[in-house]
């Protein structure tokens, strides 16, 4: 039998335990697994390292997954309560303009797809106009929540990530960009987006939107900034135009929050 010297042994112990912290360090951030869907064939592993960076900067997907309960305020315009596991969501605000601004509260399941609709005070019972109400629901979830989590969706189903490089942006210096299309999934497909992202925090610095894949110049570039820590995750404060977003995080949230039309009592919504 071959024996073993003692500096072999001591270099075996050594790659054993590095190998056994990476481990435990990949348990305590969870990973970061593309969602079913995600284009992988049409992304680029550079692109994809990045995502996963920028995934663990913000707390690592385990907290993102063990965040159940948030709200923010979208551009000063629409209050959202969002329960991340069971779907439900709530969002108050105003549609209208002068005399006929109205005030409404919509109760909704992004998952069931069902839900109610309350203008003025008034619950809608007319079943086309709910139908409308409730899509509208959908439609302000979908484009609220992205400006809120997109770094958190990456990786997600229908999403190709492709790695523009380094560049040096006037107001925001060195960033590694992304370019993130779409195919086959939410409600505007044909968007693409360029994102920036601070090689020196790996959080997102900021963005370029772009209605349709083909155009070369964007419909704007707003930054990702004021990050803090809400809850377990990170999330960015400031998207331009100085808005207050109020995001909150909360270990829960009363039921009535997603089913009773009166207004949010302030303990309803204690954040931690």
């Amino acid at each position: 039998m071959r024996s073993v010297s003692r500096g072999s042994l001591l270099t075996l112990v050594l790659c054993l335990s590095l190998l056994t912290e990476v481990a435990a360090a990949d348990e305590i951030k969870g990973g970061n697994p593309p969602a079913d869907g995600f284009r992988a064939e049409l992304s680029d592993p550079e692109a994809i390292a990045i995502a996963d960076r920028v995934m663990e900067a913000m707390g690592g997907r385990r907290a993102y997954d063990a965040t159940r309960y948030v709200s923010w305020l979208f551009f000063g315009r629409r209050q959202h309560y969002w329960d991340r596991y069971d779907g439900d969501i709530r969002i108050e605000g105003e549609t209208g303009e002068g005399d006929a601004k109205s005030n409404f509260t919509l109760l909704y399941n992004i998952q069931t797809k069902e839900g109610r609709a309350f203008v003025d005070g008034s619950e809608i019972t007319d079943e086309a106009e709910l139908a409308e109400w409730l899509e509208r629901a959908y439609d302000m979830w979908v484009n609220d929540s992205y400006w809120v989590f997109m770094p958190y969706k990456l990786k997600d189903s229908g999403v190709a990530l492709k790695y523009l490089g380094r560049r040096t942006m006037e107001e925001y210096g060195d960033v590694e960009a992304l370019e993130l299309r779409f195919e086959g999934v939410g409600k505007t497909p044909e968007n693409r987006y360029e994102i920036f992202v601070d090689p020196d925090t790996w959080l997102v610095a900021a963005w370029s939107y772009f209605e349709t894949a083909d155009l070369t110049e964007p419909g704007f570039t707003l930054p990702w900034g004021e990050w803090q820590r809400v809850g377990r995750i990170l999330l960015a404060g400031s998207h331009g135009r100085g808005m207050d977003w109020q995001l909150r995080a909360y270990d829960e949230l009363p039921r009535e929050v997603f089913e009773d039309p009166a207004p949010v009592k302030p303990g309803d919504s204690d954040s931690r």
